[in-house]
C-alpha cells in the first residue's frame, strides 16, 4: 500500500510542476476589444 501512495504522489507532484510549467511559459494573448466604462462624477464626490 506504501507503493501505490508514493506512486499517486509523484504522479501528483508532476502534473503540478507540469502546470505551474505550462503556465510560466504560456504566451496568453491580450484582449483584443478596449474595455470602457462610464463612471458617474457622483462617485468622485462632485
Amino acid at each position: 500500500m506504501s507503493k501505490l501512495i508514493q506512486i499517486l504522489l509523484l504522479l501528483v507532484l508532476i502534473l503540478v510542476i507540469g502546470g505551474v510549467v505550462f503556465l510560466a511559459t504560456w504566451d496568453m494573448p491580450p484582449p483584443a476589444a478596449p474595455v470602457e466604462r462610464v463612471i458617474p462624477n457622483e462617485r468622485f464626490g462632485g
